[in-house]
């Protein structure tokens, strides 16, 4: 017989292309998924995936069968999902997926408060820039800067997100301040990877700072800040990172946009007690700082 096991460590290898993402995914050992494929291949005598320098691909028999086992995958999660529906205990897990920024700073104090009144409840954080799966189980909760569009979900806004520019006073004495209808010349800037710039809040800083310098690029929110305060550039960060970092906001001759935030969970898990009061305390804890998110310009 062919387990689920078997079939799940098929198809995050056939997904992610490698045994390394493959196990993050699942949770193992690298070393495991390994032993499960080769296992699965010996038990059916068919090459499933094969090894290229690029990753794993599918083969044809693999190809062939990938429909019916992410089939297998939906039937499984509907039934977690209806299982998971109708426990009605205040205790368990909940995995809840958001930015880094977002968990570290907005959501830790809200859980420490949290967990006085439901110690049984233990919140798995998924601090990942990653849009985990809310359908396939990868995540319990979603707390996001767009909207889920799935119509298996239940998604409400629960905040708004407030931008600016902000630059080290050291910097400023250096270079001055910027003039952003002239696109900032002889500035430096400090910038998301090229990937991610097509962000509303990264766009509108490259438009104001056409003219200037990348000094450097980090995928961190952190890096960038430390990057500012280290006096390397400006930098486009959100306010309740900016405002009380020591750094001076500039003004600008266009606003800065803001973002709005959203909460997701599917509609089979929503009522869930421990999925709906997780739900409610990440909200509330949006709506008690939104004075911070998004204050005035």
């Amino acid at each position: 017989m062919i387990s689920w096991d078997d079939l799940q460590t098929f198809l995050a290898i056939a997904r992610h292309g490698s045994l390394s993402g493959a196990a993050r995914a699942l949770h193992v050992q690298q070393t495991t998924m390994g032993r499960r494929l080769a296992a699965l291949e010996e038990r059916t005598g068919a090459r499933l995936l094969d090894k290229t320098p690029k990753g794993f691909v599918l083969t044809s028999v693999g190809e062939a069968i990938l429909g019916n086992v992410e089939r297998i995958e939906n039937e499984t999660l509907a039934v977690e999902r209806r299982i998971t529906g109708k426990d009605i205990r205040l205790e368990g897990s909940v995995r809840v997926t958001t930015v880094e920024i977002i968990a570290v700073e907005l959501l830790t104090p809200a859980i420490a408060a949290f967990q006085l009144e439901h110690p049984g409840i233990v919140i798995e954080m998924a601090a990942d820039a990653r849009s985990l799966s809310l359908t396939r189980r990868e995540a319990d909760i979603a707390l996001r800067l767009v909207r889920l569009t799935q119509n298996d979900l239940a998604v409400r806004r629960v905040g708004t997100l407030g931008f600016g520019v902000y630059a080290a006073p050291r910097y400023l004495e250096r270079m001055g301040m910027p003039d952003f209808a002239a696109g900032a010349p002889g500035h430096q800037t400090i910038l998301n990877p090229a990937d991610t710039m097509g962000l509303p809040e990264m766009e509108w800083f490259a438009t104001l700072t056409r003219a200037a310098s990348p000094a450097i690029r980090h995928n961190s929110r952190y890096g960038q800040r430390a990057a500012a305060e280290a006096g390397m550039g400006l930098a486009v960060l959100s306010r309740f990172m900016g405002d009380p970092a020591g750094l001076v906001r500039l003004p600008t001759p266009v606003p800065a946009p803001s973002r709005e935030m959203f909460l997701a969970v599917h509609n089979d898990i929503r009522h869930t007690p421990r999925i709906r009061v997780v739900t409610e305390m990440i909200a509330q804890a949006m709506r008690a700082r939104a004075a911070q998110l998004d204050p005035p310009q």
